[in-house]
C-alpha cells in the first residue's frame, strides 16, 4: 500500500486520534516522519483502554505499524510501552520476532509520559521545538487505539463507530467496554452495574485533564474514560471553580514558591513556560514584559501545576488555558523560532510518579481492575456529533426518515479543509439531522 492509498482510506474510515483533540490521522501520515512512535503510555490515572487493546491486539497493531511505516519510507519504528504494563510488554515482545524493524521502549510509570514533547524525548532524545510539531522533528506519534482503527479499515473496510473506553471509580464493576459512538453516558455507566453512591459527578476523561459532564452528553471518537466521582471529591472541586475567583485567591495568596515552574514537564525540557512568571504577571496587572502571558501559547494543559504542585491550591492551569484561549480568540498566532534551553539538570528528580499523584488525587481506591470485554453493545438509540475532530466539521448527508445501516457514512468531510466523515454506529432510523448532531433510532 502507498501512501496516496494509505492516506485515503484512513480519511474514508473517520479515523481521528483517539484520545486528545481528535487531530485527523490522515493528515498526520507523512514522509518526513523518520520515526513512527506508537503511543502506549496510558497518561492519566485510572486509565487502562491503551494497554488492554495492545495486549489483546498486538499482532494486528504490529503489522499495521510495519505497513505504515513502509508507505511513509520511515526508518524506526519504536513501540513506547510502559514497563509497569508487564502483560502489556509480554505479548508485544512474543510478536516482536515477525516484526524485526519494530523496536519495544519501556518507558517509567510517571506523569505526563503520553505528551508527544515528553515522549518524543523519552524514546528518542529528540527536542520538538517551542510552538513546533513532532513532524518538524521528523516523529509521528500515533495512540494504541488509532492505529487499531487503521487496521480495521484497511483490513475489514470497517469504519471508526465504536470507542473503547473505561469505566472507574464510585461503579459496581469497573470496565473497559467498546461503545458504540453516540451511546449517552448515563447508559454506558450501566453497563459497569451503575453508580453505587448517590451523590455522584460524572467525569469524562482523566482526572488530570478531563472535564465535568451530565448523563445525557455521549461518546465520541476520543472519550476515553468515564469517571463516577463523589459530589464533594477533591478532583470535582479543582474542575468546578469560578476563573474570577481563582484569580482573586491568586492575588490574594500566590507566594512565588516556583512550584508550578519546578515540576512542569515542558519547562524541564527548556520549553519558555514559566507558571510562577504568568502568575506574577496576571495578578499584578504589570504588562511591560509580555513574554509571561505569550509564553501560554507552550502550554500543554496537563494540570501537574495545579492538581498536584501547588501547595496553596491554586489553578495556574485554568488560568493560563482561559489567556492562551483569549490570545487565540485575538487572531495571536504561536510564537516560532524559539530554541529550546538545556533540559533541567533536575528533570530526572521532578517528575510525577503516577502512584503517588494517584494517591494526591484521593484516586487509589479507584485503581483497580477494569477488564476489558469488547462484544458489541445493543443500544436504542445514539446522538452522534459532528465535529468530533480538530478541524471543519462533518456536512450530514442525510435526512430525517432516512434508514441507515451501521458503518454508513452519515455526514460528509467538508470539501478541501481538514475534515473527516462521520459514519452510523447502529443500524436504525434518523429521527433529527441538524448542523450539530444526527440522532439514529434502532429499528
Amino acid at each position: 500500500m502507498d501512501i496516496k492509498e494509505l492516506i485515503s482510506t484512513v480519511k474514508e474510515y473517520g479515523v481521528a486520534g483517539a484520545g486528545g483533540a481528535g487531530f485527523p490521522t490522515y493528515a498526520k501520515l507523512d514522509k518526513r516522519a523518520e520515526t513512527i512512535i506508537l503511543n502506549c503510555a496510558e497518561c492519566e490515572p485510572l486509565l487502562k483502554v491503551h494497554r488492554q487493546v495492545l495486549q489483546k491486539y498486538a499482532y494486528e497493531i504490529m503489522s499495521t505499524l510495519g505497513l505504515m511505516a513502509e508507505a511513509l519510507e520511515a526508518k524506526q519504528v519504536i513501540l513506547a510501552v510502559k514497563a509497569a504494563y508487564q502483560k502489556t510488554v509480554e505479548a508485544v515482545k512474543a510478536n516482536l520476532y515477525s516484526f524485526p524493524k519494530l523496536e519495544i521502549k519501556l518507558l517509567k510509570e510517571v506523569y505526563p509520559m503520553g505528551d508527544e514533547v515528553v515522549l518524543i524525548y523519552e524514546t528518542t532524545g529528540k527536542k520538538v521545538a517551542p510552538g513546533s510539531i513532532p513532524i518538524e522533528t521528523g516523529v509521528a506519534v500515533f495512540n494504541v487505539e488509532t492505529v487499531f482503527n487503521i487496521y480495521k479499515a484497511i483490513s475489514n473496510k470497517e469504519a471508526v463507530y465504536t470507542k473503547y473506553l473505561t469505566i472507574a471509580g464510585e461503579v459496581k464493576n469497573p470496565v473497559t467496554i467498546k461503545a458504540p459512538i453516540g451511546m449517552s453516558v448515563e447508559e454506558a455507566v450501566g453497563i459497569a452495574g451503575g453508580p453505587k453512591i448517590k451523590d455522584f459527578v460524572y467525569f469524562m476523561g482523566g482526572p488530570m485533564t478531563g472535564s465535568i459532564i451530565n448523563g445525557y452528553d455521549t461518546i465520541s471518537k476520543t472519550t476515553n474514560a468515564i469517571l463516577v466521582l463523589p459530589a464533594d471529591h477533591t478532583v470535582i472541586h479543582k474542575k468546578s471553580g469560578n476563573s474570577s475567583i481563582d484569580m482573586k485567591r491568586a492575588m490574594a495568596t500566590c507566594c512565588q514558591c516556583e512550584m508550578c515552574t519546578d515540576l512542569c514537564p515542558r519547562h524541564l525540557l527548556g520549553q519558555p513556560i514559566t507558571p510562577h512568571m504568568f502568575m506574577r504577571a496576571a495578578t499584578s496587572g504589570v504588562t511591560q514584559d509580555l513574554s509571561p502571558f505569550l509564553d501560554t501559547m507552550f502550554c500543554c494543559s496537563c494540570g501537574i501545576c495545579e492538581m498536584y504542585a501547588c501547595p496553596q491550591d491554586l489553578a495556574p492551569r485554568k488560568l493560563i488555558t482561559e489567556y492562551k484561549t483569549r490570545l487565540r480568540s485575538k487572531g495571536i498566532p504561536i510564537p516560532k523560532g524559539i530554541a529550546s534551553k538545556e533540559t533541567d539538570a533536575m528533570r530526572e528528580y521532578r517528575m510525577v510518579p503516577m502512584d503517588r499523584l494517584t494517591k494526591r488525587l484521593g484516586l487509589k481506591q479507584y485503581d483497580v481492575n477494569a477488564p476489558l470485554d469488547d462484544k458489541d453493545l445493543m443500544v436504542n438509540q445514539v446522538k452522534i456529533n459532528l465535529n468530533q475532530h480538530i478541524g471543519a466539521k462533518a456536512v450530514p448527508l442525510v435526512h430525517k426518515n432516512d434508514f441507515v445501516s451501521k458503518g454508513d457514512v452519515i455526514a460528509q468531510a467538508e470539501k478541501d479543509k481538514l475534515s473527516l466523515p462521520v459514519h452510523a454506529s447502529i443500524t436504525g432510523e434518523i429521527i433529527e439531522v441538524n448542523d450539530k448532531f444526527v440522532i439514529i433510532k434502532a429499528r
